[in-house]
C-alpha cells in the first residue's frame, strides 16, 4: 500500500463542518481507547452503541482507530496510553468518492448523515495513482490547512526483463548500481548532503543559544523536508535505471545495525548516526514495486571487502579498491557487484 496525499479547498462553511466533525471523531476515539483499556474482556462495539454526532461509517473507523492504538500500547510500543489530539477523520473505501478533481463524503450536518463535495488539487502524478485501488480516506488538519490522504493498492505488471541489480547505499556516495551485465551508475551527491547537514547543524546552534525553540523546531523540519526530498529523487532514478535495463529484481542490503556495524572517521559520525539509509532503501522498495521490479534483502557482510573476481578479501583504501589478482574498482561499485550475488536474507533469491 502506498498514501497519496493532496490538498483540499473546502469553503468557509465546509471548513466549519470538517472542524466539527474532526473535534467529534478525536473525542470519541479517546473515549473509546479508554473504555476498551480498563475494560475486562473482550468489549464487543458497533456504531450502534456509540454516541457520538459522526455517520455510521465513521463511528465505526473510531472503533477501529481506537483498536489499532490500543493494541499499540499493549505491544509495548508507547510507553503511556496515547492522548489522540491531532484533528482528523477517516472513511473506508466504500463511503467516499473521487470524481475529477471533486471529493465527496458524509458528515453528520443538522442530525442526518449528509454527504459533501470539496474540490482538491490534483497533480497528474497523483492522478495516475489513484488510479489504482483505493483503501481508506484520512482528513487532517495543520495550520488550519485540510489535507486529504488516501491508501492506494497498487496493480502492476511484472518485469519482463531478465536482469538482476544490486545496489549499494552509503554517505559518501548515497547509492551505486550495478547490472548482473557490469553496467554502473552512481546517484546522489553526498558532500552536497553534508554540506546541508552542517548548515542546518549550524543554524540549529546559533538559535540553540539565542534560545529561540520554535525556530529550531520549524528548521528540524525543513532539514528533513530537503533530506526526504533528496531520497525521493534519488529512489526514482535507482528505478529508472533499473526499468532501462531491463532488471526484474533489485537487491539491497538489509540495513539493520547499520550504524553499528558501519566503519567511518570521526568527521563522518554524525552524519552516519543522522543519516535515514531506511528511508532511500524504503522509497527505492515501493517505487519499484509500482514497476513491477522485486526488491530483495540480502546479507551485507564483507560485500566491500571480496574481489569479485577471486573472492578474497581486502581492504579498500579510501574509495580506491585493489586486488592483488589485479582487479580495481571503485569500493561501493565493488560492493554492488556482491550484492547481485550475495544470499538472500528471507528465503530463496529469485532466478533472474
Amino acid at each position: 500500500m502506498i498514501t497519496v496525499q493532496f490538498k483540499l479547498l473546502p469553503t468557509i462553511e465546509q471548513a466549519a463542518m470538517l472542524q466539527s466533525s474532526a473535534k467529534e471523531y478525536i473525542r470519541i476515539a479517546n473515549a473509546l481507547i479508554a473504555q476498551i483499556n480498563t475494560s475486562v474482556g473482550i468489549l464487543k462495539l458497533s456504531s450502534s452503541n456509540v454516541v457520538a454526532n459522526l455517520p455510521s461509517a465513521v463511528k465505526n473507523e473510531a472503533i477501529n482507530t481506537a483498536k489499532s492504538v490500543i493494541k499499540k500500547y499493549k505491544k509495548g510500543k508507547c510507553e503511556s496510553l496515547p492522548i489522540l489530539k491531532k484533528p482528523i477523520i477517516t472513511w473506508n473505501n466504500q463511503n467516499f468518492s473521487l470524481l475529477g478533481e471533486i471529493l465527496s463524503f458524509p458528515l453528520w450536518i443538522d442530525g442526518k448523515s449528509r454527504r459533501i463535495s470539496v474540490a482538491v488539487i490534483l497533480t497528474d502524478y497523483q492522478k495516475e495513482r489513484l488510479q489504482h485501488r483505493l483503501g481508506s480516506l484520512r482528513i487532517t488538519q495543520k495550520n488550519n490547512k485540510w489535507t486529504a490522504q488516501i491508501a492506494v493498492e497498487p496493480i502492476t505488471n511484472k518485469s519482463t526483463g531478465q536482469s538482476v541489480m544490486g545496489v549499494d547505499i552509503g554517505l559518501k556516495i548515497p547509492a551505486v548500481a550495478v547490472t548482473d551485465k557490469g553496467k554502473t551508475k552512481f546517484f546522489g551527491n553526498g558532500r552536497q548532503n553534508k554540506y546541508m547537514k552542517r548548515k542546518f547543524r549550524s543554524k540549529r546552534k546559533a538559535l540553540g543559544i539565542a534560545k529561540k525553540q520554535k525556530s529550531i523546531e520549524q528548521l528540524g523540519n525543513k532539514e528533513q523536508r530537503w533530506m526526504k526530498d533528496q531520497d525521493h529523487k534519488i529512489s526514482r532514478q535507482i528505478v529508472n535505471f533499473a526499468r532501462d535495463n531491463n532488471a526484474s529484481v533489485i537487491n539491497l542490503e538489509q540495513l539493520q545495525n547499520i550504524r553499528n556495524t558501519a566503519r567511518t572517521s570521526r568527521k563522518n559520525e554524525k552524519n552516519l548516526h543522522t543519516w535515514s539509509f531506511h528511508r532511500l532503501a524504503l522509497f527505492i522498495t515501493y517505487k519499484a514495486v509500482l514497476c513491477g521490479i522485486d526488491v530483495m534483502l540480502v546479507n551485507p557482510a564483507y560485500t566491500s571487502q571480496l574481489c569479485p573476481i577471486c573472492g578474497k578479501r581486502n581492504h579498500a583504501n579510501d574509495r580506491r579498491y585493489e586486488c592483488k589478482c589485479g582487479f580495481i574498482s571503485h569500493r561501493d561499485r565493488v560492493g554492488a557487484i556482491n550484492i547481485i550475488n550475495a544470499p538472500v536474507v528471507s528465503g530463496n533469491r529469485k532466478p533472474a
